[in-house]
C-alpha cells in the first residue's frame, strides 16, 4: 500500500510520493458528550513521511521544507488554508482519495534520527469547521 499528498496553495504546491508518505490516516469526530448526532463535527487528516538527504539537495528534501514553511504561515494569513488531496493506492490502484479544500495545520513535528535516512515528520491537518461538508472520499 502506498499514499501521496498533495498540497495546493495560493502561490506554491507540495506533492509527495509513495517513496516519502508512510502512513495515512482519517478521523471523523464529535464531542465525546453528543447525545445525538452533532453539528460539531471535525475532519481531521493525520499524515507521517520520510525526511530523506543527500549531497545534492533533492525534491521531497524541498517538498517537506515547504510543509514546515506552510506550518509557520499564521491564522491571519489566507494562505493557512489550501487544497490537500491524499491518494491511497494499492496493487498500483487507488483504493481512497481524500479531499480537504480548506484545510490548515494542527501540528506539525519533525524527529531526526542517527539511522538509516534523516528522521520523519508528522502531519496533522483538519478542515475549515465552516467548510466540513465540502469533504471528499472517493
Amino acid at each position: 500500500m502506498g499514499f501521496t499528498l498533495a498540497v495546493k496553495g495560493k502561490d506554491t504546491e507540495i506533492n509527495l510520493g509513495e517513496d516519502i508518505i508512510t502512513s495515512a490516516n482519517i478521523g471523523v469526530s464529535t464531542p465525546n458528550d453528543s447525545m445525538a448526532k452533532s453539528s460539531s463535527v471535525a475532519g481531521t487528516l493525520f499524515v507521517t513521511g520520510k525526511l530523506t538527504h543527500n549531497n545534492m539537495l533533492d525534491a521531497s528534501d524541498k517538498e517537506t521544507s515547504k510543509l514546515l514553511k506552510w506550518s509557520l504561515v499564521t491564522a491571519q494569513n489566507a494562505d493557512a488554508y489550501r487544497d490537500v488531496t491524499v491518494q491511497v493506492n494499492t496493487a498500483d490502484q487507488n483504493f481512497r482519495t481524500i479531499h480537504f479544500p480548506n484545510a490548515f495545520i494542527i501540528d506539525y513535528n519533525e524527529r531526526y534520527s542517527t539511522s538509516a535516512g534523516m528522521g520523519e515528520f508528522s502531519l496533522v491537518l483538519r478542515q475549515k469547521a465552516d467548510k466540513f461538508t465540502d469533504i471528499q472520499a472517493e
